[in-house]
């Protein structure tokens, strides 16, 4: 029997729905961003400088792991999409069932393995002599605390993948004040510490997973989940789908955050300020990219629905509208910089040279959002056509063939300037949009040779 879904995204206006779906995603990324930054100024309200070390070199580590789960998880908002969409009860539980098997076992795993080889991951950072003990507390309570991480996780990307983008936002909502509350406690009245903070973290993130709980058994629109035990065995088309789609989505994101931290040693070896003002622009960038990545992300969840429910065009209508957003807002983003970079860097920084170095890589750098804007939301309508594997192919190739080594280039021939440097990063995207539009038309083409979804 057929029910109502708790979202339909497949009828209404397209535009309004994209805004309707991608305003609490933006908010959602908002919320973790502060989540991160909570942790860092209230350790150094309290504690040493080695507590703060720890701390952010920590909360590097669990970025990256963090945002490989959720490119993973990108698997089961799409096969769950797909499946609402056609309003396929029986396969869309199989894809919930599955999905939890497989991220309980991925989590505990990965928390087991990780807790044991913490020591040579903080040799690896090349963590100072004084923080490499707190960082080992701090990362080891975090990697106990991975199977919470994951699990809210998953359950966002289930609700997204029946047309909900609301309750992700309520519960990283709650994670978020609890963290602060909790950090005040651990770190500022009982004085532990890093360790408090990565305690606090990960209590914030199991009191926000029981507030999914108690979501999905109070709300009406729920109700009519009902999985069966058969529903938890792994299929193998079920799993394959999933894994299909997330891996290669888990691995862009992972290779991403390697090419950042690859620009981070290149601007390092230029010098104090130098690093300094990368460092501080690279917060401001990621700030910028949250509309971007809200984008990538609903663009995912809106077309598996109307690709699930035989809408194609309407799919491709929510990638226009997307990338018109995208281009709009990059390019105001990248126009305001022009005359108001130094004053954004400076209430980062306030050394001159800081702000002057900053304000230069800034202005290059910005354009980045335009043209990363495009290609984000192709590869979130990559993703939700089951191509996920041309997101990780045109990123890789951007960040081998253009990005890493265009940027190293400009910082060898540019001395005393770091703009060049920042127009470099933009290279990378310019050619991901190239490759992108290549693989658009092509799909399309196809499509319409052989008369066939491909």
């Amino acid at each position: 029997m057929r029910r109502e879904w708790r979202s339909d995204l497949t009828t209404g206006n397209v535009f309004g729905t994209l805004l309707s779906f991608s305003i609490p995603y933006f908010f959602s990324y908002f919320l973790q961003t502060l989540y991160g930054m909570a942790d860092l100024y209230i350790v150094g309200q309290f504690d040493a400088v080695e507590s703060t070390t720890a701390v952010s070199i920590g909360s590097q580590i669990m970025h990256m792991i963090t945002v490989m789960i959720v490119g993973l998880a990108m698997g089961t908002t799409v096969s769950i999409g797909h499946e609402a969409g056609a309003k396929n009860e029986k396969r869309m539980f199989a894809a919930i069932g599955n999905t939890v098997v497989l991220f309980l076992s991925l989590s505990v795993l990965s928390a087991v393995i990780l807790t044991l080889c913490i020591r040579p991951i903080v040799s690896v950072m090349s963590t100072p002599a004084e923080a490499v003990e707190s960082t080992v507390s701090y990362l080891t309570i975090c990697f106990i605390g991975i199977p919470f991480i994951t699990a809210y996780n998953i359950i966002s990307s289930i609700f997204r993948g029946m047309g909900d983008s609301r309750s992700p936002m309520y519960f990283i909502a709650v994670a978020c004040v609890s963290n602060i509350a909790l950090d005040y406690l651990f770190i500022g009245a009982l004085g532990m510490g890093a360790a408090g903070a990565a305690l606090g973290t990960t209590l914030a993130q199991t009191i926000s997973v029981a507030a999914a709980f108690l979501r999905i058994r109070t709300d009406k629109g729920m109700q009519h989940i009902r999985l069966s035990a058969e529903d938890f065995k792994p299929q193998r088309t079920v799993m394959g789908k999933l894994l299909a789609i997330g891996v290669p989505v888990a691995m862009q994101d992972g290779f991403i955050q390697i090419s950042f931290l690859l620009i981070t040693v290149i601007a390092n070896r230029r010098g104090l300020f130098d690093a300094a003002a990368v460092g501080v622009v690279e917060k401001i960038i990621g700030i910028l990219f949250l509309v971007p990545s809200s984008l990538l992300s609903s663009v995912s969840a809106l077309a598996a629905q109307n690709i699930g429910a035989g809408k194609k065009e309407r799919a491709k209508q929510t990638l226009k509208y997307a990338m018109i957003a995208a281009v709009v807002f990059g390019t105001v983003s990248a126009l305001l910089m022009q005359f108001f970079a130094e004053p954004v860097v400076g209430i980062f920084r306030g050394e001159p040279e800081v702000v002057r170095l900053g304000g230069q890589y800034l202005k290059g750098y910005v354009w980045d959002c335009v043209f990363a804007g495009v290609h984000f939301c192709f590869s979130g309508y990559f993703c939700a056509r089951g191509m996920s594997g041309l997101s990780f192919l045109h990123n890789a190739v951007a960040i081998v063939c253009a990005r890493i080594p265009l940027v190293y280039l400009a910082s060898k021939l540019f001395a005393d300037t770091l703009f060049p440097m920042g127009l470099a990063t933009v290279t990378g995207s310019v050619v991901s949009v190239v490759i992108c539009v290549i693989a658009f038309v092509w799909i399309e083409r196809k499509a319409r040779v052989y008369k066939v979804s491909i």
